[in-house]
C-alpha cells in the first residue's frame, strides 16, 4: 500500500491522488486500505516515514560515512532522474505543499526533516571549519530547496547543476575559522 501511495504521489501529487487510486494500485480493497489508513493524511504520513525509513533521502547523503564532507555537501544537488512520469523533486516540499496548514501532520513532519537536513548541513558545514556555520548551512539548504522546485518546475533532473556550481562556490569561498 505504500509502495503504490509513493508511486501514485510521485507521478499525480498528493492531491490528485484518491484514496481509490491507492487502494487499485495495491491492490487491495478500500476497506483493507482504510483498516491501515483511516484517513488520507494518516497515509500522506506513513508514506512520508517510510520514505525516511527506506533511505532514500538527502539524511542518507549527508550521512553517508564514505564521502569527505564537501562531497556529502555537493551530492544533495544530485537531483535523481525518475524511471518513469515527472520529475517530483523533494517529497517533504510538495508535502508541505500541498497540506499548506503548519498545525497538519503532514506539514508539520516535513518540517521537522528539513530542520534535520539543515542540522546534518550544518555540522558538515562546521567539519569544513566555516567561520559562520549556519548562516552557509541555510544558504546551502536554500539552494537544495530551489533546486528541487526548479527541477520539478521544469522537470528537468539535471537542473541541480545549477545549484551545485553555485553551492561549490560558496562553499569553497567561505571564510574559514582560523587555525589555533
Amino acid at each position: 500500500m505504500l509502495a503504490a501511495a509513493t508511486r501514485l504521489f510521485a507521478t499525480q501529487g498528493i492531491n490528485a491522488t484518491s484514496m481509490e487510486d491507492v487502494a487499485a494500485q495495491a491492490p487491495v480493497s478500500k476497506r483493507t486500505l482504510y483498516a491501515h489508513f483511516p484517513t488520507k493524511d494518516d497515509l500522506v504520513l506513513a508514506q512520508l516515514r517510510a520514505l525516511v525509513e527506506s533511505g532514500d533521502t538527502l539524511h542518507a547523503v549527508l550521512t553517508r560515512e564514505d564521502l569527505p564532507a564537501r562531497d556529502r555537501l555537493l551530492a544533495m544537488f544530485d537531483i535523481p532522474a525518475p524511471a518513469t512520469g515527472p520529475v517530483r523533486g523533494c517529497p517533504f516540499l510538495d508535502a508541505a505543499a500541498e497540506f499548506p496548514d503548519p498545525g497538519s501532520a503532514a506539514h508539520a513532519y516535513a518540517r521537522a526533516q528539513k530542520l534535520l537536513i539543515l542540522r546534518l548541513v550544518t555540522d558538515l558545514v562546521i567539519e569544513l571549519g566555516v567561520a559562520e556555520p549556519e548562516l552557509l548551512a541555510e544558504q546551502l539548504v536554500t539552494l537544495a530547496d530551489g533546486a528541487a522546485i526548479r527541477a520539478m518546475t521544469l522537470n528537468d533532473a539535471g537542473y541541480g547543476r545549477h545549484a551545485r556550481a553555485a553551492a561549490a562556490t560558496l562553499i569553497d569561498h567561505a571564510q574559514r575559522k582560523p587555525a589555533e
